[in-house]
């Protein structure tokens, strides 16, 4: 197999064709399993990637009372209109992020 550079030989039978058929076998076999380790290592990757739901890793922190506010940790933004952010309105929260580096 020229793009992977894995080589299959089997001899197991004196028959050409189904020594063939086997190492064709052998051989898809072979690939899938790289395959898979490509998708594992790939997942393992993105798991990496993500951090942990733990206390203090929030992006945005939300006070309802005494008063109502709310801050982007990550870019100081601070909003008191809760109610519209509440309501998916965070427009101003995505911009400063994205303009921010």
């Amino acid at each position: 197999h020229k793009p992977s550079g894995i080589v299959v030989e089997n001899s197991e039978t004196r028959s050409q064709l189904d020594n063939k058929d086997k190492a064709m076998q052998l051989l898809k076999s072979q690939l899938y399993e790289i395959e898979i380790q490509k998708s594992q290592e790939e997942r393992k990757k993105i798991e990496d990637s993500k951090k942990k739901i733990e206390w203090g890793s929030q992006i945005r922190n939300y006070v309802l009372h005494p008063y109502k506010l709310i801050k982007d940790i990550r870019t100081s933004v601070e909003r008191t209109d809760v109610e519209n952010v509440l309501n998916g309105d965070l427009n101003e929260f995505l911009k400063s992020y994205l303009l921010r580096d």
